[in-house]
């Protein structure tokens, strides 16, 4: 499996660390409620399909990243930079390329 860096382009997935599940919501770090907590940490769920998850390019460039990625097929969809909140379709921002490279 590759995930493509917004900034380093395609990179294998041995690059990555997972980081875990973008699609819930971290309680108040105030809150003293220990069923709110206990929910956070161990209740999951087991989506077949689409999945957003939170990755850093350890390897790399240190970027975290937010990917949208397949539980079935482990196709990935998007990747995003975690800041800019919304994840587009994969692409290549190579440092020192240029348009038409490849001749």
């Amino acid at each position: 499996m590759q995930i493509t860096c917004p900034y380093c382009g395609p990179r294998d997935l041995a690059e990555f660390a997972y980081q875990g599940d973008a699609n819930r919501t971290r309680p108040d770090p105030a809150s003293t409620d220990q069923q709110v907590w206990n929910a956070y940490v161990y209740d999951r769920t087991n989506p077949a399909g689409e999945h957003r998850e939170y990755w850093q390019h350890a390897g790399g460039c240190r970027s975290h990243l937010l990917v949208v990625r397949s539980t079935l097929t482990h196709e990935i969809t998007s990747v995003g930079f975690v800041h800019d909140k919304t994840p587009s379709p994969a692409r290549s921002r190579r440092r020192g390329s240029s348009k038409g490279a490849g001749a």
